[in-house]
Order: C-alpha cells, then structure tokens, then sequence
C-alpha cells in the first residue's frame, strides 16, 4: 500500500485519536471503579497444582502463529505476557459458585510487571501495547469454562476477526483494564491450571474431588463472526503509522540467552561454538572484557549484547569468605545467591529470547519463577541433578553411619522438585560428565573433557588422595583399603571427617604448586566428584588414576574404575598398579604396617 495517496493519509492513526482514546478509556475504568466501590471480585486463593486430577475443561492454542515478519518481536511479546499473567493465575481454587475475574487477579499490565510490547487489537488494528495478547489467555479460560459447564458472567468479543484467533468460532473473549472482564462461576470445585510449554497455551481447569460428577458442557451456538478481519502491520503495508513495529524499533529476530555462573573449559568450549555471531544475549557474573581477574573465565567475544552482575559478584565473595569450607550453612548461602543471580538474570531476560541455555544452579529457580515457560533450553550440567545426588548421598550414609558430613545438608523436596521438573522439560542436557549424561539418555550432549598442560612429574612411591577428606570423596573406603600399608599418603586438602581419622597411617599434606611429586598414583574412590579437575592432571602428567563411575570418566589406558563403596576393589586396584600388574588380576598381599608418623608437608 503507498502510504503518500491522499485516501492513506485520511485513515492513518494519529497521536489525537490515541491521546482520545486513551481519555474514554480511564473514563470508564473509573466509572467501573465507582460502580463496583466495596463489593469487588475477590482474589481467589492459590495452591500448588496436584497431579492426578480430572480435567473438567481444556483449551490449548499455539503460542506462535507466525515466527517471520515485522511483528516477530510483538508475537514474542505477546508470549511474554501469557507468561507472566499465568504466574498469577496459575493454581487458583474456584469453589463451587465462587466467582472468577481475570482482573482480580492479574494486575494492570505494566512493564515494571514484566509486561512487554504485544499485539493488541484497537481500533480495528493490531497494534503494539504494553500486555498486548493476553486475549489469547482469556479466548482460553473462556473456551475451558464452556467446556467445563460453567456459568458465564460476564464475556465481551472482539470486534473484528483476528487472524487465527476463535473469534470465527465464537469461543473468543476479550478484556481491557479494568472495565472489560471476563467473569464466570463453576458449578463444582475446581482449580485453574494455566501452562506453557515450548509451543502452546494450556488452560485447565481441573475437578478437586475425584468423586464428583462433572457438569455437562453447555455450548452456546456460534454467533456470527465479524464482518471484518483485523488488520496487523504485518499485513497492512502502512509503514508511516506512528505505532508500526517499524517505527517503534520492534523489529528484532529469535536470539539465544545464555545464563552462566561458575565457569568451566568444556562449557565454554561449547558456548564459543554454538553462540550466534553478533546476535546472541550472555548474562555472566562477570564480563571477561572488563574484568580481568576472578573466575569466571567466559569468552564473551561475538555476543551482541553481555550484561553482567558485579556487585552480587561482590556480595557473594565476601559471604563466602566468612562462612566455612564445609557444611549445611554454607551450602544454604550458596543457595540463596544461586537464586539472587537467577531472580537478576531473569529481570534481563528479553521477550525475543526464545531459547535459553542456562547454568544448571540457576535452573530451579529460574523454573520457579515462570521466565522458562513457553520457551526451550538447554541445560550446562555441573553436577548430578538434586534428585541422583541426594540418593547417592543416602546410599553412601547408609554404608558409613558414623559419618558426620553425609547427611548435613539435603535442599529440601520443593527446590528438588523444580529441578526435576525443569530437567524434564529441558531439550538438552550438556555436559563432559558420563555419569551424569547417561541419566539424560538421548537428550545428553557429551562433551570431551579437557585435558590441562602437562607437566612433569616425579614418579615416586606415593599415594595421593586429590580431595579434602570427606567420605563423598572416598576417604573411608581409601582408609580401609590402606590399613597396614607402608605407603605415604599425600592430602590436597583438609581433614573434615576427625582430627584423628587418619591415625595410625603414614600421611603429609600436599605441596600446593607441586601435589603430584612423587606420586605413584592417584587415588579418588569418590561416592560424589562433579570437577575431577585433580584426576584430569594426573592423566596428562602421566600418572596412574584409580577412581569411581563417579567422577565422570572413562576407564581406559590409566584410568582405572572401581565401583563406589567396594573397598575390596579398591585394595586390589591400588595393589595392581603399585606392583605393575593389570588390575584385574588377583591383588597380592598387604604390606606390614610400619607404624604412623606425624603428618607432614610433602615435599
């Protein structure tokens, strides 16, 4: 359409009739604020949605009707909305007779909400409006109260056909803060369950009691659609309207958002070749470019935009530093900063972020917060998920009762349940761990673990246990699997366990810049090992590896496996590499005990 033809420029929106239009609207929203003075809906109560439940009423619709286009980033925007309107909708009680408003309970869509730029239909346009497309949400609580039975109070419909919408089929139900509602009361007890997944809207609502009769849907005919479609401005071809995607700038493609926390070679490795050249989002602590220090190493080269958080960064440090190596309160503060950081990333988090690679500690709460909904992600696995540790934890506490730090700390059923549900939904699960990506079966991405420089070691007669002692890292099944050996014990790290857990065995603390020197081998019969960074060095070095299915690695050329807990295994598997022979052969006996020296630093 040439948009400089005298008819166009007679037609063509103008600041006045939207400054108009926005006079009659707070008209009326305050007419309805007077006319419902003291006798408002009430906000319904909210309560974790149970599984198991009849469905009384479903509707499902596809989040995208089209991903191409001027109007990519108002869809996009749109789904936004859906998202955080459903975080206040989702799980609601409707009793029996009670009534539901949509705007009793969602708010006035603002962006200090979370609301974006989204499709609105105005004026017989569909225009860019902060919380514009929630009528999606409301076509489909409408469309799931019918189903349902329900009584319907108040419904108003659009005024013109939107493209793919129900308005064809007179299912559809548009609202307005505040003066345009869609109100209904269930006939039975009932709970609202509103969802998004990679692709759709679902709206349930769902019968409390499993004995109950459902009411049987009464749907009213069909009205007549409306005469006229919609026009969009991605149809419409005027470029020169003051509210045309064009003019406001929304006209960004699908990006990719990469959340970060602790950094990692393998993770990185991936990012760098799989970050979209000058399109991509990355939220890091910190920004490698700027901050040249600290650990968090990520390439941020070839990213459009980097946003960092370097005063959590901060924060983090200085309660690090006060708080113990070791322990339930410890492992509590992590938490708490795991989920400032998520709760920070996901304020950045832009609507056209339509994939999402996310640090695997920031996962449950990022899910709990609603941003993950509607959108796909992978997951950078560093660790098992909460569910497979705490299990492999409760075997290990069960084979060592006396142990005082395997069962200090569990997070708890809730935060696990986020994790394992987000886990579920997650597309992939990326990680050089083999442990951990065989729970992923076919979703797993298996990264080669990365091998740091070599450097030269003094072979020696030495044992070396890489990890503070802790039973997670083996050191109880170790101790056992030494008792009446000779051999010097090197430590890389505090004794948790006891002050005198190692007493009556030959031990020395392990020099910081030099631990492998004079090490025969490297023994970590971990119940729990997430980082082997120790165990990669020692196979680049060229020293001999004895480890748990555990650590993530892979028995082959110096690396050996033994199941955890078997210290039988363990015992021979030392036994063989000590004296040079395959592992599998029968281990020979023990060497005399030679009495236990004070612990010393090795040198």
């Amino acid at each position: 359409m040439n948009t400089n033809t005298p008819e166009v420029e007679e037609t063509l929106p103008g600041r006045w009739s939207a400054a108009l239009f926005a006079a009659k609207a707070w008209t009326l929203r305050l007419k309805r604020t007077l006319k419902e003075a003291g006798h408002r809906p009430r906000r319904l109560p909210k309560e974790e949605v149970q599984g198991g439940r009849r469905v009384a009423g479903e509707s499902r619709s596809l989040l995208f009707s089209s991903g191409a286009g001027p109007e990519f980033a108002l869809q996009a925007g749109k789904v936004q909305n859906l998202r955080v309107a459903s975080g206040y909708l989702h799980g609601r009680i409707l009793k029996a007779g009670a009534l539901f408003s949509f705007w009793a309970h969602v708010p006035r869509p603002t962006a200090a909400r979370g609301f974006a730029a989204g499709r609105e239909l105005r004026e017989g346009c569909i225009i860019p409006s902060t919380g514009g497309g929630l009528c999606q949400l409301t076509n489909a609580l409408y469309d799931a109260a019918l189903k349902a039975g329900c009584d319907i109070v108040e419904r108003h419909a659009h005024s013109r056909r939107l493209p793919g919408s129900m308005a064809a089929e007179g299912r559809d139900a548009t609202v307005f803060w505040n003066y345009v509602d869609l109100r209904f009361r269930t006939r039975i007890d009932c709970q609202l369950s509103v969802e998004l997944t990679g692709g759709e809207l679902r709206v349930r609502l769902l019968a409390m009691d499993p004995a109950c009769v459902l009411p049987g849907a009464v749907l009213p005919p069909p009205p007549a659609p409306p005469e006229h479609a919609a026009e969009s401005c991605e149809t419409c071809g005027v470029t020169a309207c003051f509210r045309n995607p064009m003019a406001t700038g929304l006209t960004q493609e699908s990006i990719t958002a990469w959340l970060v926390d602790a950094w990692n070679p393998e993770h990185d490795a991936w990012m760098a070749a799989h970050r979209r050249e000058g399109r991509d989002l990355l939220l890091t602590p910190l920004d490698r470019r700027r901050w040249k220090a600290g650990p968090y190493r990520w390439n941020s080269a070839g990213f459009a935009r980097v946003r960092s958080s370097p005063w959590l960064v901060l924060k983090r440090s200085l309660l690090s530093r006060r708080l113990a190596s070791q322990g339930a309160a410890r492992q509590r503060a992590l938490l708490r900063m795991d989920e400032a950081l998520a709760n920070g990333y996901a304020k950045r988090l832009p609507a056209t972020a339509l994939h999402v690679v996310v640090s695997q500690n920031l996962l449950p709460f990022l899910w709990r917060s609603g941003v993950l909904a509607g959108r796909t992600f992978d997951v950078l696995m560093t660790r098992l998920p909460m569910a497979a540790l705490e299990a492999q934890l409760d075997r290990a506490a069960l084979r060592w009762p006396e142990s005082p730090t395997l069962s200090d700390f569990r997070a708890g059923p809730a935060l696990m349940e986020a994790e394992t549900a987000a886990l579920t939904a997650a597309r992939h699960w990326i990680t050089p761990h083999r442990a951990i990506a065989q729970l992923a079966g076919r979703r797993a991405q298996l990264l080669p673990w990365t091998l740091p420089a070599a450097r030269a070691a003094d072979r020696g007669s030495r044992i070396v246990f890489p990890a503070s002692t802790l039973s997670r890292k083996g050191a109880r099944e170790l101790r056992e699997a030494l008792r009446g050996s000779s051999r010097e014990l090197v430590l890389c790290g505090p004794v948790v366990e006891g002050a005198d857990f190692w007493s009556g065995f030959r031990t020395c603390q392990a020099d910081p810049e030099n631990w492998l020197a004079g090490a025969a081998v490297v023994v970590a019969p971990a119940w729990v090992e997430h980082q082997p960074r120790r165990l990669l060095a020692a196979m680049a070095s060229g020293v001999p590896v004895i480890t748990t299915p555990a650590s993530g690695l892979e028995a082959g050329p110096g690396v050996t496996l033994v199941t955890e807990g078997d210290v039988t295994a363990l015992r021979g598997a030392i036994d063989a590499v000590l004296s040079g022979r395959p592992a599998e052969l029968p281990p020979d006996q023990h060497p005399a005990d030679s009495g236990a020296p004070a612990a010393a630093m090795c040198h």
